[in-house]
């Protein structure tokens, strides 16, 4: 008799748990919204990084990425090395997934840093021009720009990009 009460009262104990868990209060969205970059607000960033290219003497191509590392638009000036394609897509790819841009994870990624097995990874490119897009807080896209002669003069292409878009962007 003590055995049948005990079970019951485990039972009763499981259920009221379990029912506990159920609850609205307790339970789980199963989908999330994030923000991420428009298409149209990726051309007007590609746009104005590539003409600052431009006036700055220096044929380049231009990657706008989406939050997840796909890119959204690119352009790539007529006389840009075919290199340059892929290397924009990349930067603006290491830029948005290490959520860090690519001059300051190029440091920190160097031989001899902790960190520095991570450029070993498919599409990780370690040379500056490559920048996270932000808007309230949150890492909505990316841009990368290849082409100019150095990662400091990709990376001021980049910054022009990200500023013709500011205004549309929550700050």
């Amino acid at each position: 008799m003590k055995i049948q009460l005990r079970r019951t009262a485990c039972m009763r104990a499981m259920a009221f748990v379990m029912t506990l868990v159920a609850s609205p209060a307790f339970a789980q969205q199963a989908i999330y919204q994030s923000p991420s970059l428009t298409p149209d607000a990726a051309l007007k960033a590609a746009r104005a990084a590539l003409e600052t290219c431009r006036k700055n003497g220096h044929q380049a191509a231009v990657s706008v990425n989406d939050r997840a590392g796909n890119a959204l638009v690119m352009l790539r000036d007529r006389f840009a090395g075919p290199h340059t394609v892929d290397t924009a897509i990349n930067k603006a790819y290491t830029a948005v997934t290490f959520k860090l841009d690519t001059t300051n994870f190029a440091r920190y990624t160097q031989a001899g840093e902790a960190a520095s097995a991570v450029r070993h990874l498919p599409r990780v490119v370690a040379i500056g021009g490559g920048i996270p897009i932000e808007s309230a807080g949150s890492i909505v896209g990316s841009i990368g720009v290849s082409g100019a002669p150095g990662g400091d003069a990709d990376e001021v292409c980049a910054k022009a990009g990200i500023a013709a878009i500011r205004d549309d962007l929550d700050f």
